[in-house]
């Protein structure tokens, strides 16, 4: 069983590390508690601009550098920034640990925004929103994101606007940061072979110089959810489709019972009853899912598939029974049974990564403040019955409640229902 160990630095950054004795390869991240949901319609795409500018130069390092740091010794430098979160990491033999240290906290902390930098990434960004745009699973995620959550920052696309992404100016990504980055929002997450006190010793070394930042920015919560209808057209082939409502927290005590009701309906195994129902025995997708995406505040629940056009209206009612069978029907005592083991299975090769471990540990730490164990974990998704699934689905699952977001090809003749 994995035991992480934590220690937290006079400026408030949090060290969380997990000793692995099997492994000589070392994934280590720092992570920010800031994400796209606290800009503003004003600075919509800054935290992502930020987490790109991050390897464009430090105080002490030039792009080339920062870039051949890692990448010359076999190591991987890479990053990402979500609805609420920015994370740098490194992956790297044991002996750089701390090359992949020092690095980290020198992008995470020293970065200085270089005009003839930020000019050339701003058009990088353009093209990735471009690239987005054309391929339409995440067009579409991005456009029932702002369906979901309306005028609310949840619902902005995390690369921004055209508009946003074009005036960015150096002042705004220092402004930013001195109104969000808060030290004690912030957690070095590490796997490897190394005991908690050399880690600790690094940790001391690189990141206790850092200032105690302190943020007062407040976000704002998500409310007032009223279920809305779209059809938009894009330069697509197959029709595309998405159901979904606000859900659970990820700090609800009720989270474990909805993960395992979407781990049934449209979860990652072929057994799901929507792959089961719309690609086995019928072939009209190739790939159907339902997702659960817990934030500090709320969540998203969302279904999703792409078939043809004149697939669209069948495999949308074969959706609605399938969800009305989970409203209506409790689970057998056998099926009820085979759910909880399969999701055990997953949860229990998912903690068989080292990079996704490393990435749960710093994100569950800022966000309940502590680590899990995996038992716990596991009595999470046995507890739930069949009564408690029932009534899940009762409260998340009614169509009538749920938004829907239809994607045509241009020139499509519409849906029968819009």
């Amino acid at each position: 069983m994995r035991i992480p160990e934590l220690h937290t630095l006079p400026n408030g950054i949090r060290v969380i590390h997990n000793r692995t004795t099997t492994s000589r390869i070392v994934h280590c991240g720092i992570m920010l508690d800031i994400g796209s949901r606290d800009e503003t319609t004003a600075n919509q795409g800054i935290a992502h601009f930020w987490e790109h500018m991050a390897f464009k130069g430090t105080r002490k390092r030039k792009a080339f550098h920062i870039n051949h740091h890692l990448e010359s010794v076999g190591g991987e430098l890479n990053a990402f920034t979500d609805k609420e979160k920015i994370f740098f990491y490194a992956t790297v033999r044991e002996e750089y640990f701390e090359r992949a240290f020092d690095l980290l906290a020198d992008i995470a902390f020293a970065s200085v925004f270089p005009e003839t930098q930020l000019q050339r990434e701003r058009q990088v960004i353009l093209e990735e929103m471009s690239m987005y745009h054309d391929d339409p699973d995440d067009s579409l995620q991005d456009v029932f994101d702002a369906l979901i959550f309306r005028d609310h920052s949840l619902g902005m696309n995390i690369l921004g606007t055209p508009k946003t992404v074009s005036r960015f100016k150096r002042s705004d990504f220092l402004d930013f940061i001195s109104s969000h980055l808060d030290s004690r929002r912030i957690v070095f997450s590490s796997v490897g072979n190394f005991s908690q006190e050399q880690v600790v010793t690094l940790a001391k070394k690189y990141l206790g110089k850092v200032p105690p930042f302190r943020s007062r920015a407040k976000r704002k919560p998500f409310r007032n959810f009223r279920p809305d209808h779209q059809v938009v057209t894009r330069s697509v082939r197959q029709a595309r489709f998405a159901i979904g409502r606000p859900a659970l927290s990820g700090s609800d005590e009720r989270r474990g019972t909805l993960f395992l009701l979407i781990s049934i309906l449209g979860g990652p195994a072929m057994n799901s009853r929507l792959n089961q129902a719309l690609r086995e025995k019928r072939g009209l997708v190739y790939s159907v899912g339902a997702q659960f995406v817990p934030f500090t505040d709320t969540g998203l629940l969302v279904i999703s598939f792409g078939t043809e056009p004149a697939k669209l209206d069948i495999s949308r009612e074969i959706i609605s029974r399938e969800l009305g069978r989970l409203r209506s029907e409790k689970l057998g005592i056998r099926q009820l049974a085979t759910a909880r083991e399969q999701m055990l299975g997953q949860i229990a090769m998912a903690e068989e990564n080292n990079v996704g471990f490393m990435i749960m540990m710093a994100r569950t730490l800022l966000d309940l403040g502590r680590v899990p164990s995996i038992e716990e974990t596991f009595d999470r998704i046995r507890k739930p019955s069949a009564i408690d699934l029932a009534d899940m689905a009762d409260e998340l699952l009614d169509e009538r409640n749920m938004s829907t977001l239809i994607m045509m090809p241009d020139g499509s003749v519409p849906p029968m229902q819009a």
